[in-house]
């Protein structure tokens, strides 16, 4: 089911800008829940459930949240095909800083662990992910390097817009062009880290940091260090989920628009899925960044019946 957009929605900036600023979807139906870490941290989820035996984890994007557009889009598919669903967000994601220093990054994959193995213990018979950008990339990772250890009750994944090589992508966005997306991410983060400021005042420094101006800046002074990493390169280099998809042993979808502003030719794993029969790989000319989208009675989007028409192929 190949993507084919009107004439006019053939542009990635408009798909990857109009969703998220003008596409409006209720809410009401996810009642949430924290949950602690093994680190003493916690998680906020969002849950929609309806008594089904399936379940659909959704992970978001980079300074998103689980009530975005997209994840909210995605939600209401499912449940309309009668899965239940759980939409989580990353550490300091939910609207409150969280305890510890740590927060999350591109390829940390501890938290979206924590998550499965919560859900694993209701009383769920099927359980599927999708994942959106880097928590597309995050879950990439998870099946790739705990391929062997994983549950029986997992079915597979969907993903879309994935930064598969971070490295690359890292650089694409530092392009003049994509002056707009690096400049709310940053915007993003540093009210992140002011919040955190007041929890670790010793250990987070913003002075200079209009001086930051691409993630290379960002990643090098604040992500890299706090994380256990030599330096940006190190961080993207370890954290591309690209490395890891021939690992993956479960039915995997994997999206990507051509016309996607945040990605490289390197960020189209074309020659890994080559050598993986479990993991198909679907380049759209169009689409954006999480975009694909469609104007119909339902309010649903091409990615979000793409997802769903995967999931019911794989579940049992």
């Amino acid at each position: 089911m190949d993507y084919r957009p009107s004439w006019w929605l053939k542009n990635g900036h408009f798909q990857s800008i109009y969703p998220s600023v003008f596409r409006k979807l209720d809410d009401h139906f996810f009642v949430k829940e924290r949950i602690e870490t093994p680190d003493g941290d916690f998680l906020d989820l969002d849950w929609a459930r309806s008594g089904n035996k399936r379940l659909v984890i959704l992970t978001h994007g980079l300074e998103g949240h689980s009530r975005r557009p997209y994840m909210l889009g995605m939600a209401n598919t499912a449940m309309q095909h009668h899965w239940d669903v759980l939409a989580w967000n990353f550490r300091s994601c939910s609207g409150e800083p969280n305890r510890n220093l740590f927060s999350y990054h591109s390829g940390s994959t501890l938290d979206l662990e924590t998550v499965i193995n919560y859900a694993l213990t209701k009383s769920y018979e099927e359980v599927a992910l999708v994942g959106f950008s880097i928590g597309g990339n995050k879950t990439l990772i998870h099946l790739g390097k705990h391929s062997a250890e994983l549950s029986q009750k997992l079915l597979g994944a969907v993903v879309f817009s994935v930064p598969c090589d971070l490295t690359t992508s890292s650089m694409q966005l530092a392009q003049p062009r994509n002056a707009i997306y690096m400049k709310n991410f940053l915007k993003s983060l540093k009210q992140k880290l002011k919040e955190k400021q007041r929890l670790y005042p010793n250990e987070i420094n913003l002075k200079g940091f209009s001086k930051i101006k691409d993630f290379r800046d960002f990643d090098d002074r604040y992500t890299a260090p706090m994380n256990g990493f030599k330096n940006a390169e190190d961080y993207w280099k370890k954290s591309s989920s690209k490395q890891h998809i021939d690992q993956i042993r479960l039915p995997t979808l994997i999206v990507s628009a051509k016309d996607d502003p945040f990605l490289t030719p390197e960020c189209y794993p074309y020659e890994a899925v080559a050598k993986n029969t479990q993991v198909t790989l679907e380049t759209p000319l169009f689409g954006g960044h999480v975009g694909f989208m469609s104007f119909n009675r339902e309010n649903r989007y091409w990615s979000e019946q793409r997802a769903i028409d995967f999931l019911e192929q794989i579940s049992h």
